[in-house]
């Protein structure tokens, strides 16, 4: 197959790359890098099945040759990079998944689309099954993630239903591993971070909230299953077994780290937490149907890797 993978130089995205090559296939990387950095795939530069255009989704897309899929991963996916840049986050979720549909139609390709658990906003049932609507804040802070992805969603079906073109999306729950930013933002690279060097850990609120993380590694098979299944409506990708809350998680990378780091609750003075979920939990039912598939790598294991790649890029 010869995939386009739009946020190719992203924590996710550079390593669906390497999975896609690695399985045989030849890789176009698309990315404007507003988050994406070269490092994740300077390995890459120079493999005959790899090639790479610096270009903004957002706009029109130009790509020579036949494709067999497009892979849309291009997003700001922080908070804080979607607070910095938020009517980017709304057009690479508006115009950028209706670039990408538009080329997958014309080129006859398969379209698997990077969703997220924020669809489901700050949820009202726990776990979330991929037949819950959400509850979601449209004007809030948090909506210009939250809800440019609830668009693409919809865009992405009705080119399904209206074009027959072959879609699939995954909502993703809380990823974490190798190639995450120092400055991401998100609680597992900002307490490792802290840890690391000797900084308080610092969890907003009092860190009651809980999250789900599952290591990259077990997302990017769920990925690869998905697009050559023949689901069209999404399906969650997730961990439903390492729900703990951001206070449980932040002591476990203290120890993890053989840190010193005292762990403190502060109250942010920015938009960060406002409209912050509460519960966040995958119900992950179809996922184990439908593809097979189930998360492997327990959190302990995952977070040791990912500590040992930012104690090492330190």
């Amino acid at each position: 197959m010869r995939i386009l993978i739009t946020g190719a130089a992203g924590f996710l995205g550079s390593h669906l790359c390497d999975r896609f090559i690695g399985e045989g296939h030849t890789v176009v990387g698309m990315d404007n890098l507003i988050t994406g950095s070269m490092d994740n795939i300077a390995h890459l530069f120079g493999h005959d099945r790899f090639s790479f255009i610096k270009h903004n989704v957002s706009q029109y897309i130009y790509v020579p040759g036949p494709l067999d899929a497009v892979l849309h991963f291009a997003s700001p996916a922080s908070p804080i990079d979607y607070l910095e840049h938020p009517i980017p986050t709304l057009k690479v979720g508006s115009l950028g998944t209706h670039n990408t549909l538009g080329l997958a139609k014309q080129k006859g390709a398969r379209y698997l689309l990077a969703s997220t658990s924020e669809v489901y906003g700050d949820p009202q049932v726990n776990p979330q099954p991929e037949s819950y609507w959400g509850h979601v804040n449209p004007i809030g802070p948090r909506g210009v993630y939250d809800e440019a992805k609830r668009f693409s969603e919809a865009m992405t079906m009705a080119y399904h239903r209206y074009h027959g073109l072959e879609t699939r999306i995954v909502r993703i729950f809380n990823t974490y591993g190798p190639r995450m930013r120092l400055n991401d933002g998100r609680a597992v690279p900002n307490f490792i971070y802290q840890a690391l060097t000797g900084q308080p850990i610092t969890v907003y609120g009092r860190g009651a909230q809980t999250r789900s993380f599952q290591y990259y590694s077990d997302l990017i098979e769920g990925l690869y299953r998905l697009l050559h299944s023949d689901e069209s409506l999404p399906v969650n990708i997730g961990n439903p077994d390492t729900e703990m809350t951001v206070m449980e998680l932040a002591e476990m990378v203290v120890e993890l780290a053989g840190s010193q780091s005292p762990v403190i609750c502060i109250e942010p003075t920015d938009d960060r937490i406002v409209d912050d979920p509460q519960v966040r939990r995958p119900d992950i039912t179809r996922a184990r149907e439908i593809l097979g598939w189930e998360p492997r790598v327990p959190v302990a294991d995952g977070l040791r890797e990912t500590i040992e790649y930012f104690r090492n890029r330190l």
